[in-house]
């Protein structure tokens, strides 16, 4: 029997979704703080709800925090009485507008987090993005919870933030040993799906036979190069963020449809036969990312770069598919295009072991697993 945490999950949403999100949605401002972050969460962007429902469902007490939401946060504040005040910051850049606006939008926004934790209490902060918050910001936190937990599966920040930790949680295996050389505690941890989103999305009918979902970046440059030659090779459509980093000339350029967050992500998937994974460079030989997990649950079958730990997660050949070289991946494309029985069986059950075995319900059962050996 686990014990009863209470959780403050701090997160951050990208940009881009944040402000297409309330543009197409004007009444929002005008919302109450609560509805607010209820309709946001009920896009199921990134991890949205799904941990703090869960969390709740395993008798805890959890609530989640959009900490770079400007207007969601100068809401709760608002609704809060909490009046922030002028930062020495915004006196010191008034002569420098760009650079005063992002100094001292984040400064406020620091702060709001700051009286949130001081007004929730709980037993563990948890930073869903470990770059959000300064050394100083953590240290202070410190005062009003018993543990401050990170999790990440990006490149790393500086060390001094996080030394500040006093667990990080990842889902890159590699990572965990590196934290531990350098005098930080860390466990392993996978991340996973929600079936809510299935209801939330809605069906679709299976109409691309075969897509790519994902963020072209300088940090995916090997992947790059292999989303280039299957635009030269098969029938795929591209979407997600990073098509303006490409070379105009680039084959990837005609057949990206740009990008898509939360929903309107899962409805692609949906709406896909195959779908192809790749991991980020930073994952080295390891399999972790959230496509795993969103592609599968959502029944399309997947192909995704073999990693070493793959088979840990998945049974290749029978859940998902995995390639080793280009051409393999477009042999694979090839067969599973044709074979339209097989692919219907593997994708039904890759979506099977994920909603039994990767769900996050059982993740939050093993986050309190994890966290009661560090309380």
């Amino acid at each position: 029997m686990h014990s009863s945490y209470k959780f403050l999950i701090v997160d951050t949403y990208y940009e881009k979704f944040l402000s297409s999100t309330y543009e197409a949605n004007s009444q929002l401002t005008e919302m109450d703080y609560k509805d607010q972050i209820s309709f946001l969460m009920g896009q199921c962007f990134g991890t949205a709800d799904f941990y703090s429902v869960n969390l709740k469902k395993l008798g805890c007490d959890a609530e989640e925090v959009i900490a770079n939401n400007e207007i969601l946060q100068y809401k709760w504040a608002q609704e809060d009485s909490f009046t922030i005040g002028q930062p020495f910051l915004e006196k010191t850049f008034k002569h420098l507008p760009f650079l005063r606006r992002y100094v001292t939008t984040h400064n406020m926004l620091l702060k709001i987090l700051e009286k949130q934790i001081k007004t929730m209490k709980p037993d563990i902060l948890y930073m869903q993005n470990l770059s959000f918050c300064p050394p100083d910001f953590l240290r202070t936190a410190k005062k009003y919870v018993k543990i401050i937990v990170g999790q990440i599966a990006c490149p790393l920040p500086p060390l001094e933030y996080l030394r500040e930790f006093d667990l990080i949680l990842t889902s890159f295996p590699h990572y965990v040993e590196r934290f531990k050389n350098r005098g930080i505690k860390a466990e392993y941890f996978r991340i996973g799906f929600d079936a809510s989103v299935l209801e939330r999305a809605g069906s679709a009918e299976r109409n691309y036979p075969c897509t790519f979902v994902g963020g072209i970046s300088a940090e995916h440059k090997t992947g790059t190069y292999l989303l280039e030659e299957l635009a030269r090779r098969v029938e795929i459509d591209f979407f997600g963020y990073g098509a303006e980093c490409l070379d105009r000339n680039s084959p990837i350029i005609p057949r990206h449809h740009g990008e898509v967050w939360g929903l309107s992500m899962y409805n692609t998937l949906l709406s896909s036969k195959l779908t192809i994974n790749r991991h980020i460079d930073v994952a080295e030989n390891y399999a972790n990312n959230m496509r795993l997990y969103e592609a599968t649950g959502c029944g399309a079958m997947l192909i995704s770069d073999y990693k070493d730990n793959l088979h840990e997660l998945f049974e290749i050949g029978k859940e998902i598919a995995a390639y080793k070289s280009i051409d393999e991946l477009i042999e694979l494309i090839q067969y599973y295009g044709e074979h339209q029985k097989e692919r219907e069986q593997i994708g039904k059950a890759g979506q099977r072991r994920t909603l039994v075995n990767h769900s996050y319900y059982n993740r939050m059962a093993e986050l309190q697993e994890i966290l009661t050996k560090y309380m």
